[in-house]
């Protein structure tokens, strides 16, 4: 699977980075003032535009020659992220023109070698306007003018952005395609030369490094008594019975406030692609801490990219019964939405539990693969409408015909019938608890989707 690519949005302050970031990730996550300097910490969010998903990076104010102060480490984290980034998007100010900090950052960005769109906000009305004109001054080709708060211009612009992106992305899909038609029809769950991409993601000093070490058996990483220390997504190869891994080892994710170094900003990107880029996360919680809002974002990015999901409480030999029911009540308070996910108890430092988890680990990743017969589903589904029919909406209930698989990493499930948008959200809860529990689907997100079929004795309204 290829990394989701990173737009990293550059300018002095008060340009409008703030607002095409909202408006690129589709949130409101950015503050959003006329206050120069508002966003001081790098804010990174998903952003699609099209046919194009990535990670959008938001950074502070830039001056390039700031010397002490806070302005010195913003420029530090900008700096950073136009280092690490696939695109850079420069936003200036259509409206005041160019001033000196452009003309410094213009430079700073010619000199780094990355590639670099020049985006004039603000230019409403502008767009053959001889205004635009001196903006080539600026030395980094052709002005696109946007309005990130009218949207005008942002669809043009991230096509422009991704095209060169496009080629290789081809070719891997074309390569895809051919290893399909030579691939047997064999399930790739239970595939000898499939691996499990396994990304062990949690806060940091969970004990994700001293896991790693326990399961590969020697000291492969990294592993000291400081939040931290890991700082990058590293990829390891594992054998374990007759079952092959990548083990992917991540920077523990800090609540935002809580980071600081500038490298440490950074790993939040490289942990969210190593999540998308894995067939299974496994969440390390550290049970002495308890479970924190943090773990709950991390769990909520974990299924919003469709992965299988096993959650580790580690560290669970070091509290007694009363801390460890105290422990029980706030994951069942703070991730009752992970109802899915087999939750286990271990120590990776002493190497107790480690079997369940590999065992959950690998039934999780079979079933984000299953292949589910359209007989058994359609059987599934009409057992689980006997039992308990749709409700009525008005005198019409929705009537439910048959189902097959959309999809495998997560499983999706299609049910075709008449009426179907009328279903309500209770009752597709309880479909897919249907289906998990005939197919054994643990430790995977699922989704249930509707189709109606048309009608075609519905009157046409123009007839």
């Amino acid at each position: 699977m290829r990394f989701k690519p990173v737009l990293a949005l550059v300018g002095r302050t008060n340009v409008g980075k703030s607002t095409l970031f909202n408006r690129l990730t589709r949130s409101r996550a950015a503050l959003v003032a006329n206050i120069s300097g508002l966003t001081r910490d790098r804010h990174y969010g998903e952003g699609r535009v099209g046919d194009h998903p990535f990670i959008v990076v938001d950074t502070g104010g830039f001056e390039p020659v700031a010397t002490q102060g806070i302005l010195v480490e913003m420029a530090r984290q900008t700096a950073q992220a136009i280092a690490e980034a696939d695109v850079v998007l420069f936003l200036v100010d259509g409206r005041e023109g160019i001033n000196a900090h452009d003309h410094e950052i213009a430079r700073l960005l010619r000199k780094s070698g990355q590639r670099v769109l020049l985006a004039v906000n603000k230019a409403e009305g502008m767009r053959d306007h001889a205004d635009l004109a001196q903006f080539h001054e600026l030395g980094l080709g052709t002005p696109h003018p946007i309005s990130a708060a009218h949207g005008d211009g942002i669809a043009a612009l991230v096509d422009e952005a991704f095209l060169p992106l496009q080629a290789p992305a081809a070719t891997d899909a074309a390569a895809d395609a051919a290893l399909a038609d030579e691939a047997s029809d064999d399930d790739p769950a239970t595939a000898p030369d499939h691996r499990i991409k396994l990304a062990i993601a949690g806060r940091p000093n969970v004990g994700k490094s001293t896991l790693i070490n326990t399961l590969v058996g020697e000291d492969r990483v990294i592993a000291y008594d400081l939040p931290g220390t890991t700082r990058d997504a590293i990829e390891i190869e594992f054998e374990r019975g007759a079952r092959r891994y990548t083990l992917i080892d991540t920077a523990g994710l800090r609540r935002r406030g809580k980071v600081f170094e500038t490298i440490e900003k950074f790993s939040v990107i490289k942990t969210l692609q190593a999540i998308e880029a894995a067939n299974v996360v496994l969440l390390l919680i550290d049970a002495e801490a308890g479970v924190s809002d943090q773990d709950a974002h991390i769990a909520g990015f974990a299924m919003e990219a469709g992965r299988a999901l096993v959650v580790g409480l580690n560290k669970w030999d070091a509290i007694d019964r009363e801390q460890r029911e105290w422990v029980q009540r706030e994951y069942d308070r703070k991730l009752r939405f992970l109802s899915f996910a087999k939750v286990l108890h271990l120590s990776a430092l002493k190497g107790q539990g480690i079997g369940p988890v590999v065992k959950a680990v690998e039934a999780a990743h079979a079933a984000a693969f299953a292949k589910l017969s359209t007989p058994r589903l359609t059987r599934v589904l009409q057992a689980a409408v006997e039992q308990q029919p749709p409700p009525r909406k008005g005198i019409f209930r929705p009537k439910m015909r048959y189902a097959h698989q959309g999809g495998q990493n997560p499983p999706r499930i299609i049910i075709h019938g008449n009426a179907l948008d009328a279903v309500p959200d209770s009752y597709r809860r309880y479909l897919e608890g249907q289906f998990r529990e005939a197919f054994k689907l643990a430790g995977t997100p699922l989704s249930v989707e509707f189709k109606s079929s048309h009608n075609p004795y519905l009157k046409d309204d123009k007839t």
